[in-house]
């Protein structure tokens, strides 16, 4: 019998602790509960997905509920999402739609097994940022493209591809959502317009004879390009060329006067030869 009142104690203060939490619970749930603005769904519903950051937030949803948070957020900072992004945020929102403009990623880099060679032969993982851990890659420029892949397997839309032991990109495919980006361990690829004139092929801040040394696609930072500009949008900072694209018309002079081809004019053609690599 005592055995019995024992264990019937028991269970009884145990329910009594349940009923006291469960009572606690529910005046916290109540008190302490953050409030959803109804309209965080429709918000988020206008964003791709794809969580990239571009925004500058950490994915989608924060995103929104920045947007619905802040009136004066601007409704233009989803990349992959676009124009279209933008005016559908604008109805659910009631502010008025604006342009985005529309980003590609860009690999810049050149060095093709044509141009370039390795130093080592490489047997491990097959990773960009886990080949770059042993003395920087196996290729013999260690700014430029490792070719395993890193960025083709983040890319959401299959945008990217490796041909001539460098990675591309179709930039009718791409979002510029930037993943490609962030998953590069040399930075060898950069978000640029879509439509961008000219692009440089190469991210090696050598000295234009140690180029010349490792590959015959690189920038050897002799300025031709900077000199025969007419409207100055293309410049050489630490020996290597970069392109303002703003200033940019497309007269194509900086394509012509470089010696090493590693400026490129963007057009069909191009692109083509590019993806047979």
């Amino acid at each position: 019998m005592e055995i019995m009142q024992v264990v019937l104690i028991a269970v009884a203060v145990l329910a009594l602790i349940a009923l006291i939490c469960g009572v606690m619970l529910t005046v916290a749930s109540k008190f302490m509960a953050v409030e959803e603005d109804e309209r965080f769904p429709q918000v988020r519903e206008c964003l791709p997905g794809a969580n990239c950051g571009a925004c500058g937030f950490a994915g989608c949803d924060g995103y929104a509920a920045a947007l619905v948070e802040d009136p004066d957020l601007s409704i233009t900072l989803c990349v992959p999402g676009g124009t279209g992004a933008a005016q559908q945020l604008g109805q659910v929102l009631g502010r008025e739609g604006g342009d985005v403009a529309r980003m590609v990623a860009e690999v810049r880099c050149g060095g093709t097994c044509a141009a370039t060679s390795a130093k080592m032969d490489y047997e491990g993982i097959e990773s960009c940022t886990a080949a770059k851990l042993l003395f920087g890659g196996s290729g013999s420029c260690v700014y430029g493209c490792a070719g395993l892949g890193d960025c083709v397997r983040v890319c959401p839309e299959q945008a990217i591809y490796l041909v001539g032991g460098i990675a591309r990109v179709e930039p009718q495919l791409c979002t510029g959502c930037g993943l490609c980006a962030k998953a590069c361990p040399n930075d060898v690829i950069a978000i640029r317009p879509a439509d961008a004139k000219v692009v440089v092929d190469c991210n090696s801040p050598q000295k234009g004879a140690d180029v010349r040394k490792i590959c015959t696609a690189g920038c050897i930072g002799c300025k031709l390009c900077e000199r025969n500009c007419p409207t100055e949008a293309i410049t050489v900072t630490d020996n290597l060329a970069s392109v303002t694209y703003e200033k940019c018309v497309g007269c194509g002079k900086c394509v012509e006067v470089c010696p090493a081809g590693c400026i490129i004019g963007l057009n069909l053609a191009t692109a083509s030869a590019r993806k047979e690599g």
